[in-house]
């Protein structure tokens, strides 16, 4: 088991992952009758595939011995309705430092092959920049 969730009423949860004892709070979002005080779970799905980006990223630049130490990424979502779910998310990732062209494309090969990314809907429109200084 990786966590317990726990629903602390008012649209709100508390999950607690078991290992680290961190926490994640989550809130309904505003436009589904919650208070929007914390990452709603569609949140999380689409936080959950900039941050497997990164790492998957960080651990092949690892490997390639490629420093990417700063890179950032910016994540919004766009939410379908009937049925209500996930219909794309935006990802645009900031690198702090210029690569060369094969550097470029590994790093954006290892992006794209993420783990979320690969368990996400097919109908899900991922819409990935890579932005280089």
């Amino acid at each position: 088991m990786i966590s317990k969730i726990r629903y602390a009423g008012s649209l709100r949860t508390e999950a607690i992952h078991l290992n680290s004892k961190n926490r994640i709070i989550t809130d309904a979002p505003l436009d589904n009758n919650g208070k929007g005080q914390a990452f709603s779970p569609t949140d999380l799905v689409a936080t959950s595939l900039g941050a497997c980006m990164l790492t998957i990223m960080g651990i092949v630049a690892e490997r390639h011995q490629i420093k990417i130490e700063g890179t950032n990424v910016e994540v919004d979502k766009i939410m379908s309705q009937n049925p209500r779910r996930i219909g794309e998310v935006s990802i645009i990732i900031n690198f702090v430092k210029k690569f060369n062209k094969n550097d470029r494309k590994i790093l954006e090969t290892a992006a794209r092959t993420c783990p979320v990314s690969a368990s996400l809907h097919p109908d899900i429109i991922e819409n990935i920049k890579f932005i280089y200084p």
